[in-house]
């Protein structure tokens, strides 16, 4: 862009420079004429390749002049005449009027010359600058290009010294150790998160398994009494729905790595038809429920995590549907479960999938929807929530299937 604004600007330049060096040689041709005309009325005026002159004499014909001339006033005038563009200067002495013609073809000749050198200097300028510019960058560009190749292939197993070694100690070399530094850090990270996941895993699930034994020890019982044997069971599905959270948690706490789940094949009918059954007792005596399986899809992802999501979606309709019907959909690639129950303010719609975030009717602890969000976003699948206050509420989950 410089190389072009300069060469127009040089181009500009030059044509402007060649108008005024014709005028002044003009001036200075006329006044040399009418100076010698001074000292000799006989004198011709100029008449060479380039230069023409003619005077115009009071009474005399103008049979000789070129009739574009005849009407001309003093100034200066582009005209061509014969196909040959003449640049004129006309002026007055006394009663006669001169006229000085300068032939511009071999001057137009040059202009077309430098012009075509100027073009093609330019070219090849703007093709050398643009190499050498090219160049120049990829030196520049090349260390920060390989640093951003090893971060990006760097793994927590790697050294640390893999990434910063090699670099010059400029401003990348100190990039390199601040990167090496980080990755450092985020393994020492890792591998505390890993421990402590290991250790919460251990201790939790030991009592809990404890207490789901004595829980299904006590409902084998049958002497027990009805109000006892009720508060047992709940004890259980509490039991139960904790263990099944802590392994959700606990698998959402890993890096999304595939290798690291353990993939189930799921009968998505199988497992609303549980989900259904153990999340009965949430139903009022006013409430049905409408199993419809269409299709019955099975999906590749890990069960708990999956009964999790559907739990949910499930959940939230029984409980918010005092009297009604929550009808339950199972299509080949989506599950929608829609409800009659209280519904969900417009104002707190796009608020739901919020970690922590509760409704003015929530009962729950606010977790519940932001963790099937993230389960979702873990395997790719979409939540879809439509809700209408006072008319009822339709969650969609829609999932990709495996053949």
């Amino acid at each position: 862009m410089v190389s072009l604004l300069l060469s127009t600007g040089l181009s500009f330049t030059a044509h402007n420079l060649s108008d005024r060096l014709i005028d002044e040689t003009l001036r200075a041709e006329l006044e040399d004429y009418i100076s010698r005309r001074s000292r000799n009325p006989n004198s011709l005026p100029p008449a060479t390749v380039s230069m023409q002159g003619y005077v115009f004499l009071p009474g005399q014909s103008k049979a000789d002049i070129p009739p574009e001339l005849h009407d001309l006033v003093p100034g200066k005038y582009e005209l061509t005449l014969n196909s040959i563009p003449y640049r004129i200067a006309v002026t007055d002495k006394g009663d006669n009027r001169f006229v000085m013609m300068f032939n511009e073809i071999r001057q137009r000749r040059r202009e077309t010359t430098f012009l075509t050198y100027l073009v093609a200097g330019t070219l090849i300028m703007s093709l050398l600058s643009a190499w050498i510019g090219w160049w120049l960058a990829g030196r520049v560009v090349a260390p920060i290009a390989e640093l951003g190749r090893r971060v990006s292939k760097a793994s927590l197993e790697d050294n640390t010294r893999d990434v910063a070694s090699g670099f010059e100690p400029d401003e990348i070399g100190k990039l390199a150790i601040v990167f090496a530094g980080y990755l450092k850090r985020m393994r020492a990270f890792i591998d505390r998160e890993r421990a402590f996941t290991a250790d919460v895993s251990h201790e939790l699930r030991t009592p809990l398994a404890i207490v789901l034994g004595v829980v299904e020890l006590m409902e084998e019982d049958t002497q027990l009494p009805e109000k006892l044997q009720e508060r047992v069971a709940r004890i259980g599905r509490a039991t139960r729905g904790m263990i099944d959270m802590t392994s959700a948690l606990l698998l959402m706490a890993r890096e999304p790595n595939i290798d690291e789940l353990f993939i189930q094949r799921c009968d998505v009918c199988d497992i609303v038809g549980h989900v259904i059954e153990m999340h009965s007792h949430l139903l009022s005596e006013h409430t049905s429920v409408n199993l419809i399986c269409l299709s019955h899809p099975h999906i590749e992802a890990e069960r708990t995590l999956f009964g999790i999501v559907v739990a949910n979606l499930i959940r939230n309709a029984f409980t918010y549907t005092p009297t009604g019907l929550v009808s339950i959909k199972v299509e080949e690639h989506c599950l929608t479960v829609t409800d009659t129950g209280t519904g969900i303010h417009s104002e707190e719609i796009g608020k739901v999938f919020q970690r922590h975030f509760k409704g003015s009717a929530s009962t729950g602890s606010g977790i519940g929807l932001s963790l099937v969000k993230r389960i979702c976003d873990r395997y790719g699948w979409e939540t879809i929530i439509d809700s209408t206050e006072g008319k009822g509420t339709s969650a969609q989950l829609i999932f990709s299937v495996n053949p």
